[in-house]
């Protein structure tokens, strides 16, 4: 038995996740974890319950089954916060890490200056752009990893925020992340890393990372779309206004004047997704019963055995570094990524292909798009030696 074969056993059996065949009943090798994770059994038996036999509002209603879904949506949100080092008053539940952004982007009270990286998701660059900031951008080295010398010499006085993102989407780099806080503190700024594709591979604790803000969805996690959450410390969350209105967010309400519900409710206006939630906290107790630490090295183990056999194809290029975190990204000489991903999906494998909502990355790649593979506690050996002979078949039909 193979290392792999050993980590792949000790990690999420495949028979967890029903989305994990075909339409023909063959296995589907499903490749596009970065983009969004398949669920488990675990988390659709939790949505399906909190759906159904358990639903009811919350916060609101005084009948019993209103108030223990109010304790079970509440407790959702304890334990995602417990998943990442944080308290509970400390999560804001927002519609995932794109509105997370988008919140801080328009709430923090002092526009400035914020310096972002050449390697981040449009999501990470569109909010500060619309809400009036001032966007600086911090080079890349060569192998693809944030420039955080580089960022050195750029922060200024002047700069209120650093939103870099924890793990590349394309490249899968990863930040120093404790190097970046004291770079951000040690002029006065504040630091947001996008932890979108950290959480599902890397231990990630909020007091060891020494960041500001932490923004993740829970769909890249195993979980349900539709919900996310914005980790803010406490201080910070208590001194920001509100963004949106509407109930929930509120305290006292007169045609007069408004008064606000403390951190985290007053950014929650609105019924929540409660259901959502439920499943979010389902997908961290799954995740945590595999470990983290497991999930990095099966991953690291996939993404190496990955690099090994296209690097040895001389009309491959591989970009980014050669430890990165579950993702590896390449474009094949002569073929189109897209013409790619479609002979592939012949083949039952699943990856992504275009610009995966970073263009500015993809100009200083020189490339309009590549082809990207993505890992999960499913991926196993099987999937990667599908996604050879499909692109070798690709090749023999490109000649």
């Amino acid at each position: 038995m193979s290392m792999n074969e050993t980590l792949s056993r000790s990690l999420g059996r495949k028979i967890d996740f029903p989305g994990l065949v075909s339409s023909t009943g063959t296995p589907w090798h499903y490749l596009d974890s970065a983009a969004t994770a398949q669920k488990p059994e675990a988390v659709i038996d939790a949505v399906t319950r909190a759906l159904g036999a358990d639903y009811a509002t919350v916060h609101r209603g005084v009948y019993s089954r209103s108030a223990e879904m109010t304790l079970g949506y509440e407790s959702a949100r304890r334990r995602i916060a417990e998943f990442i080092g944080g308290t509970e008053d400390e999560i804001v539940f927002t519609r995932g890490a794109t509105e997370a952004i988008n919140l801080l982007a328009y709430s923090w009270p002092h526009k400035g200056r914020v310096l972002l990286s050449e390697l981040e998701h449009h999501s990470n660059i569109v909010p500060w752009q619309l809400a009036g900031w001032q966007v600086d951008v911090c080079p890349l080295t060569e192998d693809g990893q944030i420039d955080l010398d580089a960022a050195e010499t750029m922060l200024t006085r002047e700069h209120e925020m650093v939103a870099f993102a924890h793990v590349s989407n394309v490249l899968g780099s990863v930040v120093d992340a404790r190097r970046a806080a004291d770079l951000a503190h040690a002029v006065g700024a504040k630091l947001l890393l996008d932890g979108c594709q950290a959480v599902p591979r890397l231990p990630v604790d909020m007091a060891a990372l020494d960041c500001d803000f932490y923004a993740f969805s829970a769909h890249k996690l195993y979980g349900p779309t539709g919900i996310g959450a914005l980790w803010g410390r406490a201080d910070l969350l208590g001194a920001m206004p509100p963004w949106q209105g509407g109930g929930a967010m509120i305290d006292t309400v007169t045609f007069d004047n408004t008064t606000f519900a403390p951190a985290p409710q007053r950014f929650e206006a609105g019924t929540p997704a409660i259901v959502e939630a439920i499943g979010f906290a389902a997908a961290c107790d799954y995740t945590t019963k595999i470990g983290l630490e497991a999930i990095h090295a099966h991953e690291a183990a996939l993404v190496k055995q990955t690099r090994d056999a296209l690097g040895a194809m001389n009309d491959v290029t591989l970009f980014g570094p050669e430890n990165s975190a579950g993702i590896v990204s390449f474009l094949i000489d002569g073929i189109h990524p897209h013409d790619l991903g479609t002979i592939l999906d012949e083949e039952n494998v699943a990856i992504r292909a275009g610009h995966h909502c970073a263009q500015p990355l993809m100009a200083k790649l020189g490339v309009t798009a590549t082809a990207r593979a993505s890992f999960g506690i499913y991926s196993d050996e099987e999937d990667v030696t599908a996604l050879i002979r499909g692109i070798e078949r690709t090749k023999r039909i490109f000649g």
